[in-house]
């Protein structure tokens, strides 16, 4: 199997980290050990991840002889964002830290684009910030950010598909659900009081010259008209006169802020283009971009406490700066920093829309998606998600974790309900025979082996004269030239015939294989797993009757791992989970 892609991205990275701390000189053996740690998805290459340690190594350590070591770290810096800093379980805070400010009646709100259904990502904002709702008994707002009709445009569906996640995922509905595109008469005259105020002005500059004029610290000359006469462009771009790109209207700031975006934001723009929604459709051509809509939206509904990435600071910097000329307090900001999730890909939700509405899968619930509807597909609990989230907590660090992580929380989710089953992978059929005395009718397996009450399942034996047919994996085949015990009966060892039963107490500790005995009592099936971008099935046969496993349901293949259900056109399909 090829290594991942972004394997060597993170080779240099912690490659770069371990030869900041050791004066630059980083250790291979040293670099090995923390990949391994940071990115369990690797391990199974070791042999192949060594030299690619060696010859990063070399390279990072000439870089640094020519460059040095800051212009090495700010080249990662610039392309990857801020160094993952290091983390130990001793010095790591788990769980949410206790919100600053104000808490006596604390509202938050989850605001995303309903370009699509929502991702294991955007799952972190609806946990934390239902968390902390719940934790201080605030109020919880859904609320939905859809005023770019152009670039991201709202995908219809998508706001009943959200709200669908939000609900399965927190276990109840937000205490407000608000559509930003069913205010846009609000946003208008909140502009033009703007306007009104010199808070405010219409430009008519390119965007291309006005780039340049605020990188040379300079700005428009007829920022400075007096509010009647922006007004007056105010009412031409909303009457049609002024075409798409002619204006734009922009919130006075100072062009000697030493950050250029903050210079002059853009917070309205025209957008020919009709809405998705039809209940909106063409109802206007102006459009607040989201740094306006969103500063007014968390005013009018009382938003105490923001939680955004730090990739959003500016557009807190803007906002305060609007809110500072309206006299408005303005609400208090917890960042975090980017998290990295291993193993499940890098998706946006433009690309997940491209893939959808390009066939390249079957829909938003492919297995090979990162979605939250995949997931639940998958056999993911919400409860594990919410785990996972709230124990990584707050914190402005880029982290990395693996999908083993998630993993292990919804294995504590499910693991005592999930029954378990024998599965037999590409399976292959040989004769056992044995003495008389060993010839079991009936084979008893605990249906969890944590929970006896629960009862037995039961594998049949017919014999004949030849001895009687089971299935084994075809992997298994060739190891029954040394002795292995059929789990749950007998001890056996191939023979020119098949295999033959040796004793059915166990004496040995022998290696187990597992088996199916022939019989009405098994089920062909088809073994489902998502292999990069592919989804590999296998011919296998499972225990029981196809009616016997409910559409749905999880289950533990035994010396495989967690698989669930579904009754499809092709028969009895289990999708692996995970381990």
């Amino acid at each position: 199997m090829d290594l991942p892609e972004d394997a060597e991205d993170s080779i240099r990275t912690m490659t770069i980290m371990n030869a900041i701390e050791y004066g630059g000189t980083p250790d291979s053996k040293s670099v090995m050990g923390r990949i391994m740690s940071a990115r369990p998805d690797l391990r199974s290459h070791a042999k192949k991840i060594m030299p690619l340690i060696d010859r990063i190594v070399s390279e990072v350590e000439q870089d640094i002889k020519v460059k040095g070591i800051d212009a090495v770290r700010e080249e990662i810096e610039a392309s990857e964002g801020t160094l993952p800093e290091r983390q130990t379980q001793k010095d790591r805070k788990r769980g949410l830290p206790d919100l600053p400010g104000n808490t006596d009646n604390i509202v938050l709100r989850f605001a995303p684009n309903p370009n699509g259904p929502l991702s294991l990502g955007h799952a972190r904002g609806v946990v934390i910030n239902a968390a902390y709702a719940k934790q201080y008994d605030g109020e919880f707002i859904l609320r939905f950010d859809d005023t770019d009709t152009k670039v991201k445009p709202a995908l219809p569906e998508a706001y009943e598909w959200i709200l669908e996640d939000v609900e399965w995922l927190i276990g109840h509905r937000p205490d407000r659900v608000i559509i930003a595109s069913d205010r846009i008469q609000r946003y208008l005259e909140f502009t033009q009081e703007i306007i009104e105020k010199g808070l405010a002005y219409v430009d008519h500059t390119p965007a291309q010259d006005f780039r340049e004029m605020r990188a040379a610290v300079s700005l428009p000359a007829d920022r400075d008209l007096p509010p009647s006469e922006h007004l007056e462009r105010w009412e031409m771009m909303n009457d049609g006169t002024t075409p798409e790109g002619g204006a734009v209207v922009r919130v006075r700031t100072s062009p000697k802020l030493k950050n250029p975006a903050l210079r002059d934001w853009p917070a309205v723009r025209i957008q020919e283009q009709a809405h998705p929604r039809p209940e909106v459709g063409q109802a206007t051509r102006v459009w607040p971009l989201l740094d306006l809509q969103s500063a007014f939206d968390d005013h009018m509904e009382g938003v105490t406490h923001i939680i955004r990435g730090k990739d959003l600071m500016d557009s807190t910097r803007r906002q305060t700066m609007l809110y500072d000329g309206l006299g408005w307090t303005y609400p208090e900001t917890i960042y975090w920093g980017r998290v990295k999730i291993h193993g499940l890909g890098a998706f946006s939700t433009s690309q997940m829309r491209r893939s959808v509405e390009e066939g390249e899968v079957s829909d938003w619930d492919d297995p090979r998606l990162p979605t939250l509807r995949s997931l639940k597909r998958r056999g993911y609990a919400p409860e594990a998600m919410k785990n996972f989230w709230i124990d990584l907590g707050l914190t402005r660090k880029d982290i990395s974790v693996s999908m083993t992580t998630l993993d292990k929380f919804n294995t504590r989710k499910i693991d005592g309900e999930a029954r378990r089953a024998t599965l037999i992978r590409d399976p292959v059929h040989i004769y056992l025979d044995c003495e008389d005395e060993y010839r079991t009718k009936t084979i008893e397996l605990l249906i969890h082996p944590d929970h006896p009450e629960r009862g037995h399942r039961e594998l049949h034996l017919v014999w004949t004269d030849k001895g009687t047919g089971i299935h084994i994996e075809s992997r298994d085949v060739s190891s029954l030239e040394h002795e292995r015990r059929l789990r749950g009966w007998a001890d056996i060892v191939a023979t020119d015939r098949g295999a033959t039963v040796l004793r059915t107490s166990r004496e040995y500790g022998l290696s187990q294989i597992h088996w199916l005995p022939d019989g009405e009592a098994i089920t062909s099936c088809l073994l489902e797993q998502v292999d990069g971008n592919e989804i590999l099935q296998m011919s296998a046969l499972i225990e029981g009757t196809a009616g016997d496993y409910d559409h749905g349901e999880i289950v533990q293949l035994e010396r495989i791992g967690f698989a669930r259900c579904e009754h499809r056109e092709e028969g009895l399909v289990l999708m692996m989970l995970h381990g």
